[in-house]
Order: C-alpha cells, then structure tokens, then sequence
C-alpha cells in the first residue's frame, strides 16, 4: 500500500472515530445518605454489551428515578424517595469529558418521588409522588437547572379494593404520549390512569381544566405506561394484579382492547410486576416481573397491537424494578435492587427472545435506568 493510500485510510478512520456514536447508561441508586454514590453512568460497548463505568455522582440521597433531557445534556432525577420532603434533582452531562455535574435541587411539595419525565421541547419536567400522592410541573432553565413549581397537584380523593397497597391514590408514573400533546397519569392507589392535554407553549403546561380518566380493573394498580411509536395504542402495566392492559388510544381516549398475564398460570399471587418497554423495531413488548418470578416477560406485538405471550427469561438477580432498551435495540439493561446488580442481555432482533451476556455488574442497591446515544 502507498504512502498516499495510507494516509486516506488514516484521515478516514480518524474521521469515523470523531463522528462515531457512543451509547452511554446511567444508573440511580438508594444511597441513602449524601456523600456516597447515587447517580452512576456507564458506557455500553453496542457490540458485546459490556459495561463500563466512566463517573458518578454523589450529590443527592436516593434517585429513585432519573430521566435524560432529548439533547442528552442533562439528567434529571426524583430523589429523596421516602424522606419527609421529595426534591427533583438536575445534573449536567458533557459526553465528550465524561462528566457528571450537580446543577441544583427543587422540592417537590409530596413525599417519595417514584417518577420524572421531561418534555420534549426541554422546556418542562414533571414528577410523581407517591406516599402523599402528587404531580408537579417544573420550568427548566436554559442552563438546565429546575426552577421553581409551576403547577401542583395533590390527589386527596381515591382508594383501592386492596386495603394494604391502596388505603389511597398512590401515583406512580407520569408519561408523555409520542407527540407530547398528552401526560397519562398511573394512580396505583385508586385504580386510574388519569389524562391531561400538555401544550409546552403555556406557562401552565399541564391542562387541568380537560382533565379525563379511566378506571382499570378493581385491584389491577397501573404503574408504568408505555406507547406505540405511532401513538395509537398504549400499555399499562399492572402492578398488584400481574396483568398488561392494552388500550386504543387512536381517538385520543383510552379504550381497553385486551388484558394479558405477565406471569404463567402456576403464578397466583405476589406479582409485583414493575416495568414496561417496547423494542424500537416495534415488534416485541418486554415486562419485568418482582416478586416470586424474578423475570422479564417477552410478548410478540401482532398486527393489530394486541400481545402474544412467547417466554420469560430469569432477570439475573433479585427485584428487577426497572429496566432499558438500548437505543439500537440489541441489548436489554436490567436493575436488580435486592441483589445489588444490573443484567445485560442480548436481545434476538428476530425471535425477540433473550440472552445473558458478561457477568453481572454490582451496583449498591440500583434502583433504575435510562441510557442515551451522543
């Protein structure tokens, strides 16, 4: 090979090397007390599913939830989970240096912050509570750090046919519809997914005033909600009773079309089911189930949205609360509280179905997990 072919292959891997995208994982954990480890961010090897950890953060005390900005510069978590006062926390990310900067902390008016979203345009976070059961609207700076309460919310009204887990209206998640024009709010507590028109545009975001809701199942206790790319179906997770249920939402409205088990017939009670994520290809839907199981459920997504149950795969540890897909679909990232590590397996594109890969990483007490490609 001559100098001038030599120098053209350098100029092009170089060139790659600069543009190529990066994968990055971050983690949240119940530290419990500040100045020990809390927010975690790794780097995903997109070909082997190795983790690899580059920073973290020891800013704030239990982020039980954390949500990243569309742009990836920033991180947000809910934090302080079951302390007195629950605050939102903003951290900013710079992928290139790989670090983790604390920017600041707002108090959420409820106590035990389970979720935070963000809102496309980055201009608007939003939290639940869920032991005082709330939601809360924060403006977010242009420097990424949360500003005071826009809006709040207290759900004094609602309960459940399980006097243990719904004494009252416990919300647990706060998701934006695909083209953010609508929040669906899972109250765990009083068996409802309540709905309100979002406009980022208004200095009140949150449309209060058109509020509609649907009640599930007595007892079924919705928790996270997941959507279609398109927008037009949804499915909800329930936590107390072990299902999926699985709505048109096509017109804009809730419309029950199935419900499905995450569990297996042997399975009665104790579900604890948790987390739900599609694949980006559309094609597979994946649960995690706490309790006796331990799992990820697996269900094909047919032609008309509704789910075919196909397999489960063990979760590699205990208390699989929250898990990720990564954003080229080849890998699922499981958190697994009890036992104080986080799974990576490697998803088949075509059966869906799921394989461990490497050793699992220890992590105190992990509690859930986004990532982002830069």
């Amino acid at each position: 090979m001559n100098s001038r072919k030599i120098t053209l292959l350098l100029s092009f891997l170089i060139f790659t090397n600069l543009f190529a995208q990066r994968e990055f994982v971050f983690f949240g954990s119940y530290n419990w007390e500040k100045g020990s480890e809390a927010v975690y961010v790794y780097e995903l090897d997109t070909e082997s599913g190795k983790l690899t950890k580059v920073t973290s953060s020891s800013d704030v005390i239990n982020p039980g939830y954390i949500t990243i900005s569309n742009d990836g510069k920033y991180v947000y978590a809910s934090s302080d989970a079951k302390m007195p006062n629950g605050t939102v926390s903003a951290f900013a990310f710079d992928a290139d240096k790989k670090s983790l900067t604390f920017l600041n902390q707002q108090k959420t008016g409820g106590e035990n912050p389970v979720y935070v979203n963000v809102d496309k345009s980055g201009k608007w976070l939003i939290n639940a509570t869920y032991n005082i059961p709330t939601i809360s609207v924060f403006p977010i700076l242009e420097n990424g750090k949360i500003d005071s309460i826009a809006q709040h919310f207290t759900f004094i009204e609602g309960s459940g046919v399980n006097p243990k887990r719904q004494d009252k209206a416990h919300t647990h998640s706060v998701v934006f519809s695909p083209d953010y024009n609508t929040l669906l709010v899972a109250d765990l507590g009083a068996d409802k997914i309540l709905q309100y028109p979002f406009d980022a545009n208004l200095k009140k975001p949150v449309i209060d005033s058109q509020k509609t809701f649907i009640n599930t199942k007595p007892g079924s206790g919705p928790r996270h909600i997941t959507f279609s790319k398109d927008g037009k179906l949804a499915y909800s997770i329930e936590e107390l009773a072990g299902m999926i249920s699985v709505y048109d939402f096509s017109e804009n409205k809730l419309k029950e079309i199935q419900r499905i088990a995450t569990h297996t017939n042997k399975i009665k009670e104790g579900f604890e089911s948790s987390d739900v994520h599609i694949s980006p290809d559309g094609k597979f839907l994946y649960a995690s189930n706490r309790g006796k199981e331990n799992n990820i459920a697996i269900f094909k997504i047919k032609e008309d949205g509704t789910l075919e149950s196909i397999g489960y795969q063990k979760a590699g540890g205990k208390h699989p609360r929250t898990f990720a897909i990564d954003e080229t679909g080849k890998f699922i990232i499981v958190t697994n509280v009890n036992s104080q590590n986080v799974t990576v397996f490697k998803r088949n594109l075509e059966t869906g179905m799921l394989k461990k890969v490497g050793k699992p990483v220890s992590i105190k007490n992990v509690t859930c997990v986004k990532t982002k490609m830069y």
